[in-house]
């Protein structure tokens, strides 16, 4: 089986931040049913790799095009190891039955997998957009923790206040902010819009 990696950048092979695989794979009318259980079951085989974050089926929106199968690690050995491990091996193995094939696959880290969305073909906005988007996203966020938080946590020791800082910022950056700005400022990152494909079931916490 042959792998085909697009748009790899070599900012995607340093470790210390998270990674995400996205492939595409052609399912054969009427073998739906089939490659749903398949892609389920090797979702479900990674949630015991180390290092995963979480990882997701996805519908495409149209006819005909390609399934998304996404995984999520803590970082690029983790990925690693799942890419070259003997479950992952079996599961490919057993494709040929399910009547699909791989034709994509992408490599996303750090901001970069906030702005591309599911697509294996998309390419990311120029970097200098992202900082712009990632430094308005964080400003209210900013705001809040240290306007509200701030006053409250002032009792608690140090590493307690940066540990509920930092949830705080993950979360809301991750789940609230960045989705919400991509999508307001998608015509100025980037003019070419694709359909998104429609979520099917997601394991862990995939990025949106």
């Amino acid at each position: 089986m042959t792998d085909q990696r697009l748009n790899e950048s070599p900012v995607l092979r340093r470790d210390g931040a998270d990674v995400m695989v996205i492939t595409a794979r052609n399912v054969e009318p009427g073998y739906e049913e089939a490659f749903q259980q398949w892609a389920q079951g090797i979702l479900e085989a990674a949630t015991a790799a180390s290092g995963h974050l979480g990882g997701g089926l996805f519908r495409p929106a149209l006819d005909g095009r390609p399934w998304i199968v996404v995984h999520r690690f803590r970082d690029r050995t983790a990925l690693d190891q799942w890419l070259t491990s003997p479950v992952r091996a079996s599961f490919l193995d057993r494709t040929k039955g399910h009547h699909h094939t791989e034709v994509a696959r992408r490599e996303l880290s750090g901001m970069e997998a906030w702005f591309t969305g599911l697509d294996p073909n998309a390419a990311a906005p120029p970097r200098w957009k992202m900082v712009v988007v990632a430094g308005l996203g964080s400003y209210p966020i900013s705001l809040i923790g240290n306007g509200l938080l701030g006053p409250a946590l002032v009792g608690l020791p140090l590493p307690v206040r940066a540990a509920v800082f930092a949830a705080l910022f993950s979360t809301l950056m991750t789940v609230v902010m960045m989705p919400v700005l991509s999508r307001l400022l998608r015509s100025w990152l980037r003019p070419l819009r694709r359909t998104a494909p429609r979520s099917v079931f997601r394991r862990g916490s995939a990025p949106p």
